[in-house]
């Protein structure tokens, strides 16, 4: 079984209350579907059945590996760099998050 290896990462614990949406999405005009945020930075990023793929662009210019959805209901996190889907017990919190610009 595979496990990540990169849960010593983790600096976001406490999801905000609230995010307007996907950051690039918001700077550049650009729409998302569903939102996740870094759980060592705290950036929100769009997934990657929206558009531009956000989340995984920052992981790529960031190297940073580990998000959680954001999505209401949805408590899975994913490591990218052990590619490995989890539950982490230690983030609490729920998101308000506005509906997604490509469901109208």
């Amino acid at each position: 079984m595979t496990t990540c290896t990169h849960l010593d990462r983790i600096t976001i614990t406490e999801l905000p209350e609230a995010v307007d949406g996907c950051e690039d999405c918001l700077a550049s005009g650009g729409t998302w579907l569903h939102l996740r945020i870094c759980l060592e930075c705290g950036h929100v990023g769009c997934c990657d059945d929206s558009p531009s793929r956000h989340a995984t662009a920052h992981r790529h210019a960031t190297d940073h590996v580990l998000i959680r959805s954001l999505e209401p209901g949805e408590d899975w996190s994913w490591c990218y760099a052990d590619e490995v889907a989890m539950r982490i017990p230690e983030i609490t919190g729920e998101t308000r998050i506005p509906p997604s610009p490509m469901l109208g």
